[in-house]
């Protein structure tokens, strides 16, 4: 799994060298929107049967309260295609490496996620379907693999990461689950390469990566020290425009809204009744 990008350039306020003309960022040109799946199967009448029903257990229990979860593991080949092709991919994909090594992934209805949990060898061992903002086992590998932090000698060239690092400290220490996120913005903050490398060290990169797609993408990746991520967004042009250090169960910015569920399974009822027209 790569570990994420510390960048090469500082951040903030007097970090920068004064020029006379502005320069600006180009404007992002794409967004990823939601539009309803599609497929070229050509289906047999039991197969598509079959794919509704795991669509309609879906659609039903989205209602009620906590995560849901079917089993698809023991799906017919067929059955599994054309939920494939139904489900398509959403903005929001997962990696974790430990305990076990996961493949997430949103469908095209937020809210809804795929997890698989795979081999050694690349072999689906399990595979889910999921309804909820985000499978529990992102914020359950992150906070596992936390690890005591000890803060490593001063270094020439650093700023503010010193203070930065106690504050995290303080606050993940402090943190309970459920409370509104911490966040400090490299952007507003002076910040040079060795601060950002200093960080790095201190905290390590966890087991888990997340990739949320929408104007660019934003980066996300759990640490070494517990609630806390390393964000970063970047533009369509894959430049870097915000830097940030989170501390949460698990940024916002990867998390699917209740509205959102609401709105999948009202897009799931609209998506069997075309499917079951066919």
């Amino acid at each position: 799994m790569k570990e994420f990008p510390i960048p090469v350039v500082a951040f903030g306020a007097g970090s920068q060298p004064e020029e006379e003309d502005l320069a600006y960022l180009p404007m992002p040109h794409e967004m990823d929107t939601y539009s309803m799946p599609g497929w070229n199967l050509e289906a047999d009448p039991a197969t598509l049967a079959a794919t509704c029903a795991v669509l309609d257990e879906l659609r039903t229990k989205m209602s009620a309260q906590g995560e849901v979860t079917i089993e698809l593991r023991d799906l017919p080949a067929p059955v599994g295609e054309l939920l494939n092709q139904s489900l398509g991919h959403g903005e929001v994909s997962a990696l974790v490496s430990a305990p076990n090594a996961l493949h997430i992934q949103e469908t095209v209805f937020a809210g809804v996620w795929r997890v698989q949990q795979m081999s050694d060898q690349g072999a689906v061992l399990r595979d889910t379907l999921r309804a909820c903002t985000i499978p529990h086992e992102v914020c359950q590998a992150a906070l596992d693999a936390a690890v005591e932090v000890v803060a490593p000698p001063p270094r020439p060239g650093m700023m503010n990461a010193p203070a930065v690092l106690n504050e995290l400290l303080e606050r993940s220490s402090q943190y309970a689950s459920g409370q509104l996120a911490h966040v400090i913005n490299f952007s507003l903050l002076p910040m040079s390469p060795e601060d950002l490398a200093y960080l790095y060290d201190a905290m390590q990169p966890g087991p888990v990566s997340i990739l949320s797609r929408g104007y660019g993408n934003c980066r996300i990746t759990s640490t070494g020290l517990a609630h806390v991520w390393w964000v970063q967004y970047f533009n369509s042009m894959d430049q870097l425009i915000l830097n940030t250090l989170e501390v949460t169960d698990v940024p916002e910015v990867a998390l699917a809204a209740a509205d959102d569920i609401r709105h999948s399974a009202e897009r799931l009822d609209e998506w069997l009744t075309m499917m079951r027209e066919q």
